[in-house]
């Protein structure tokens, strides 16, 4: 009798070995991503709350009571603390800055996430979002008025005294806002892996 051919069950190891290998590879570049994320939106929020915390300038402004009476010089000093936006701004930076590194800390000494430990990261990093994108619009109100003014309730505009200081806060602004987006682009990418990961 002639010999059978017995197929051999190495092609079902290298087709599970195949997968394994891509499923580690797309572990590695999430993981790569994360942490890349992580660490931009704690170096752009960092730095957004450095710059705001020694924003300050001194300006020497002359004005008149009467005609016929002298200008008189005041010394006025423009600061964060003096506007509770602002305010606002510089402790939610802080406070994203420092979760960023902490949370950074944790997905470094995590080897593989369990999908509850996925999503209170994500819920935080979802709420990290939120607070740094409500501090942002609040802080840009104020920074429109104090650029442009408000005739309606005779408020007058800062900026072209402080040109200084709101220039370093723009940059700020502008910091802070692409920490923001760090932390958006973090919370669709895990969603995006989860749901990979439940399919």
């Amino acid at each position: 009798m002639g010999s059978q051919y017995k197929p051999s069950n190495m092609d079902g190891v290298a087709t599970v070995s195949n997968v394994k290998v891509v499923e580690s590879s797309k572990r590695v570049m999430f993981k790569s991503s994360d942490v890349m994320l992580r660490i931009l939106g704690f170096s752009l929020t960092f730095i957004a709350a450095i710059v705001v915390g020694v924003d300050k300038e001194t300006k020497i402004i002359s004005f008149t009571l009467a005609e016929t009476m002298p200008s008189v010089q005041v010394s006025v000093t423009a600061q964060w603390q003096f506007m509770s936006a602002f305010v606002y701004f510089l402790v939610s930076n802080a406070i994203a800055s420092s979760y960023a590194a902490l949370s950074l800390a944790f997905t470094l000494a995590i080897t593989r996430f369990h999908n509850n430990a996925a999503l209170g990261l994500i819920m935080l990093d979802l709420i990290t979002m939120g607070l740094l994108f409500s501090a942002n619009g609040a802080a840009m109100a104020i920074g429109m008025i104090g650029l442009k003014g408000n005739s309606q309730v005779h408020w007058n505009k800062v900026c072209n005294v402080f040109g200084g200081f709101c220039r370093n806060f723009t940059a700020a602004l502008v910091l802070s806002m692409l920490g923001s987006f760090a932390f958006l682009f973090l919370v669709a990418v895990a969603i995006l892996n989860l749901h990979k990961r439940s399919q």
